[in-house]
């Protein structure tokens, strides 16, 4: 039989993987730290969403604009549409704490360049020390938040494992900070979700270190930087839930959950709470229903079988409300039925997935950035399932590739992208086998090769006049099969851990 690698074999190979994990968690964390640093910083020297772009430019200049609103108007006139602040021109449209942030941010930008959030004069603006300091408030974003809950998470996700186990410790990191999606997104596209799923992520690893009020407040955060958060909401609701079952005082336990998440809401929340109107205001802005179900070209069900079905011809949009919301809950049940059967720490990972999945496959108004959150569960379990990170990272870039087409970021994404196929077949974890099913292995080339072939077309050919966006939906067919596909897979994990549960249970009673 062949021997398995340790750690110490690594490092004997002379590779730097097997250097850097030999050198501890610390070593490891600190070189894949500067280095995706540096990836970030050579991202955001490229273009982004709405560069040049009048009249309303695209999402860097509606975060730029949130800062200048929240430092030159009072925080009761934030989500308040007035002369002063024209909701339709990049009005806020999520949680209290984002507009904290760019309250902060602004502050930031008004000592280093006050032009670039004065009041109206400022709309538009695309100077180069703004956008530096734009860059900059991302980065720092970045590390302040992002980089420490990975660091957080692969301390308490790694504790006590074998040897053999940490030897992928620095690869690990390396898929959760190096992941293309998120860097495109928020330092070329211009985003800040490296907040809501740092704090998504810092709620993960206070799960797993058995921390479960910990882990309220930062979920609570997170779902107040971005409403997106909620795909998770179902996953951690139902482990907890689960969890507190199995406790000697059930209620107790629900209650002390109930009033961290109480008391975090009303603390966030608490310059709207001084009439029953304000909240109601702010809530009206993160619903976004006026868009219809679906925006452009996203690889999710409504979208994908409006091909066949005109869903917004034939249907009200509260009728469509209505039927997003039921197809979401319906898909969510399974998992979390069992996850509150089988609250175990592993079954909360592929919880997370499918809760994720759920909402991006049938929830109302998904956009192709949406796919950043069942990511971070993917990335989680990479070293657990490392095909399906790699799967759903692979079609989660090619959906968003018409996205960063328009954005000019040709150029990164395909550095990126090399990037990832490289790291992810670094030698340091030895993961990697060769597929023995001859009939699977042939499918997923073929998968691969039309992705290839998506890709070059789209840069090369110009569609019929007749069908503008034909590449725009094959792509988002492509993408969707293969969504549905990870969405099952980790509904069927999650169902052989209840079987696998309840034979355990059922050996106990026969002992």
């Amino acid at each position: 039989m062949e021997k398995k690698p340790s750690s110490e074999d690594s490092a004997s190979d002379g590779s730097i993987w097997g250097w850097i994990v030999l050198k501890g968690t610390a070593a490891s964390f600190l070189c894949i730290s500067l280095f995706a640093l540096l990836v970030r910083i050579a991202v955001s020297l490229h273009s982004y969403s709405g560069a040049g772009t009048p009249p309303r430019y695209g999402d860097y200049e509606a975060q730029r604009h949130w800062m200048e609103i929240t430092i030159n108007l009072p925080v009761k006139e934030w989500y308040r549409n007035s002369t002063v602040n024209d909701l339709m021109y990049w009005g806020l449209d999520y949680p209290p704490l984002t507009a904290y942030q760019s309250y902060i941010h602004g502050l930031f930008l008004r000592f280093f360049d006050p032009q670039s959030v004065a009041l109206y004069t400022s709309r538009g603006y695309e100077s180069y020390i703004g956008k530096l300091l734009m860059r900059w408030t991302v980065l720092s974003s970045d590390a302040l938040i992002f980089f420490p809950a990975v660091l957080y998470f692969i301390n308490v996700y790694y504790y006590g494992k074998p040897v053999q186990r940490k030897s992928s410790l620095a690869w690990h990191i390396a898929m959760l900070l190096l992941n293309p999606c998120l860097i495109l997104i928020d330092h070329g596209h211009f985003q800040y979700n490296c907040i809501s799923l740092g704090l998504t992520m810092a709620a993960i690893s206070a799960i797993f270190s058995d921390r479960d009020l910990v882990s309220s407040v930062l979920f609570v955060l997170a779902l107040n930087h971005k409403q997106m958060s909620a795909y998770f909401a179902p996953a951690f609701f139902s482990y907890l839930f689960g969890k507190c079952l199995r406790q000697r005082n059930p209620l107790l336990e629900i209650s002390k959950l109930g009033l961290v998440v109480l008391g975090t809401m009303a603390v966030i929340w608490w310059p709207y709470l001084y009439s029953k109107e304000a909240p109601l205001e702010v809530l009206s802005r993160l619903a976004p229903f006026e868009r219809g179900i679906y925006e452009d070209y996203v690889a999710n069900f409504w979208c994908t079988s409006s091909v066949l079905v005109k869903w917004k011809i034939l249907f009200s949009s509260q009728a469509l409300r209505l039927l997003s919301l039921a197809a979401t809950i319906s898909s969510c049940i399974p998992s979390m039925m069992m996850l509150i059967l089988v609250p175990s720490k592993q079954n909360f990972l592929y919880g997370l997935l499918s809760s994720a999945l759920s909402f991006y496959l049938f929830s109302f108004q998904v956009h192709e950035k949406s796919i950043l959150l069942p990511l971070l569960p993917a990335s989680i379990l990479a070293w657990e399932k490392p095909f399906i990170f790699r799967w759903l990272t692979s079609f989660a870039m090619l959906s968003m590739f018409p996205l960063l087409r328009r954005d000019e970021l040709i150029l990164p994404y395909g550095a990126l992208y090399g990037l990832f196929v490289i790291l992810y077949y670094a030698p340091g974890g030895k993961l990697h086998r060769s597929e023995t099913n001859t009939f699977h292995a042939t499918l997923k080339s073929l998968l691969l090769v039309c992705s290839l072939i998506l890709h070059i077309v789209y840069l090369m050919v110009t569609p019929p006049n007749r069908y503008p966006f034909l590449f725009e939906a094959i792509i988002m067919l492509l993408c969707f099969s293969q969504f549905v596909f990870i969405f099952v897979y980790s509904n069927t994990i999650q169902y052989t851990m209840l079987k696998l549960n309840s034979q355990v249970d059922n050996d106990k009673k026969n002992l």
